[in-house]
């Protein structure tokens, strides 16, 4: 699997890969290189079999810090249609992991403002460190509280009336009240968060990994669905093809046997 100097990825348990945003001296803001990074990690992971969750994560004290502010300054001076390619593609890298079949887990270690936080809304499951803090940091600078899926993303998980008061006013939102709405699962220790996210991880990985791929879809399909009865009929076909791998039957006669199942993806 690539790293680069800005991106570490490390495998640190079967099936779990961890990805680290390197920039720790600026809070692990992102340059408009490091999207595409992002961009080739998601495909990396989709593409690699042995890889079943992909927890994500920032070095030193921050989560990310959004768009580097160098870059940020080039914005103004973009014609409308570069403005427009590249917003395109920075908000690719972000959905790509919110599209990404395998289990995404953010362990937010520090501020995740602007894309950073649409970063971390990408992710399946949020585990917060103390020091996290959120905020749409796009309205602030005179652009839109939208940006990189998070009106898409940021209802359907706190619901309208907390999305509409983050994204409108910018404000910060700390680790406790993150909790308390459910834009994080939990609020940990700094010292154990990224023990926590691999706990985590390990307990999706120890799933088959078709069981896994057609949870998180059916999830996402279904949090859209137009009637119980369209969400159901999904569940069925899902329940239907599962039904008929090898892995099923291995998760059984492991139960039986009482032992951990091994499973192999077929």
């Amino acid at each position: 699997m690539s790293t680069c100097r800005t991106l570490l990825v490390d495998r640190p348990r079967t099936g779990i890969t961890v990805a680290t945003l390197n920039r720790p001296d600026q809070l692990n803001a992102l340059t408009f290189a490091m999207f595409d990074d992002l961009a080739q990690l998601a495909a990396e992971i989709a593409a690699d079999d042995g890889a079943r969750v992909l927890v994500l994560t920032g070095a030193g004290r921050g989560f990310c810090a959004g768009l580097d502010l160098a870059d940020a300054a080039t914005l103004p001076d973009m014609p409308a249609a570069r403005f427009l390619e590249g917003q395109e593609r920075w908000s690719r890298a972000i959905t790509s992991l919110r599209r990404l079949p395998k289990p995404v887990i953010a362990a937010v270690n520090g501020p995740a403002a602007g894309a950073g936080f649409s970063l971390a809304l990408a992710a399946d499951n949020r585990i917060a460190a103390p020091a996290a803090r959120f905020n749409a940091a796009f309205i602030k600078i005179g652009l839109t509280g939208g940006d990189c899926g998070s009106s898409w993303m940021l209802p359907r998980i706190v619901g309208l009336g907390h999305a509409y008061e983050i994204l409108l006013t910018g404000r910060l939102v700390e680790a406790d009240e993150a909790a308390r709405i459910g834009l994080v699962n939990r609020v940990v220790p700094a010292g154990d968060l990224l023990a926590s996210a691999l706990e985590t991880a390990g307990l999706i990985a120890a799933n088959s990994p078709l069981g896994v791929r057609l949870t998180k879809q059916v999830v996402q399909a279904n949090v859209d669905a137009p009637s119980l009865e369209a969400a159901v009929e999904l569940e069925n076909r899902n329940q239907t093809l599962a039904a008929g791998t090898d892995d099923m039957v291995e998760a059984f006669t492991a139960f039986r046997e009482k032992r951990p199942a091994a499973f192999t993806g077929c």
